[in-house]
């Protein structure tokens, strides 16, 4: 007797296990639901938590993703022989200026001044038909997009000379470049001036001296674009294109920075303003403009 009750108990177990492996089998092909009333401790041990994380249970907020905080100061950064690009931060509160600045060695480059009366492209339009490697805005223009202070182009005069208050760049036939307080190097018709421009106020006078005092300043705030002259000669491009720097505050900057500046001019700002190299940082004038400075091959 205990041998036929051992034998049915274990053919009960065998029909038994045929049965689950059955059930088993099917699961490859059948979702079964997990019961509503599963502990979580259990769900845990069977389902990681980003697998139980919908739009729905996620109850923290994800953040939106952010842009790389920009270096405060770049430094001066080699894109070609004679050409180099800075970017830093300038405290103006509560706000952030970003000034952007390119410098030339003349010997190695060549300076243009781009003009087409009547008619304006924006500064990275200008850079695409000349294929310069950098063109920023020039001087001051009318409406009718013709310059208002003496303009020079490519030997061609344009404009009307501005009194000693202003300042100029100025390029000569054998490539000699200058930035000018007008009072103390004043403008001579008969010089052989093949690029010129006009322009003001002056915000760094020869010497590295201040230019542009709190006085003759109404505290307004703008885009602002600056040729300028270091001591030993070269050339710098500059902008500041958020607008938070009056021109006081640009002239006090420029003045005590470290660019060892010698001069700086201002240039049309604004909507004008804008620096755009093909290979380097891209800051577009908002409109179109009609004169602007380039820089080429030689």
């Amino acid at each position: 007797m205990e041998a036929k009750a051992f034998g049915r108990a274990l053919l009960g177990l065998l029909i038994l296990g045929l049965t689950l492996a059955c059930g088993l089998a099917g699961l490859e092909r059948v979702a079964i639901p997990l019961p509503s009333a599963e502990p979580f401790s259990t769900l845990e041990a069977l389902f990681t938590p980003e697998a139980l994380s919908t739009p729905e249970t996620v109850s923290t907020p994800i953040p939106w993703p952010t842009s790389t905080p920009l270096t405060p100061d770049t430094g001066w950064q080699l894109v070609r022989p004679g050409m180099e690009v800075r970017s830093l931060n300038v405290p103006v509160e509560p706000n952030m200026e970003r000034i952007t600045m390119v410098r030339i060695d003349p010997a190695d480059l060549r300076i243009r001044v781009l003009y087409q009366p009547g008619a304006g492209y924006p500064v990275s339009a200008w850079a695409q038909q000349t294929g310069a490697l950098l063109v920023v805005n020039g001087g001051y223009f009318t409406p009718e997009k013709l310059v208002t202070g003496l303009t020079i182009s490519d030997g061609e005069r344009y404009g009307t000379a501005y009194g000693d208050y202003a300042g100029m760049l100025a390029v000569t036939h054998d490539e000699t470049v200058s930035v000018r307080w007008l009072r103390e190097w004043p403008y001579d018709p008969q010089e052989p001036l093949r690029e010129a421009i006009q322009s003001f106020p002056v915000l760094v006078k020869p010497g590295g001296i201040m230019g542009f005092p709190a006085d003759g300043d109404d505290g307004r705030s703008s885009r602002r674009t600056v040729v300028g002259q270091d001591h030993e000669g070269r050339l710098l491009l500059l902008i500041a294109p958020r607008g938070y720097l009056s021109l006081h505050q640009l002239s006090t900057w420029l003045a005590g920075s470290d660019l060892n500046l010698n001069t700086a001019l201002n240039l049309d700002g604004g909507t004008s303003s804008g620096l755009w190299m093909p290979a380097g940082p891209q800051i577009d004038s908002m409109i179109p403009v009609p004169v602007a400075i380039a820089v080429m091959l030689p």
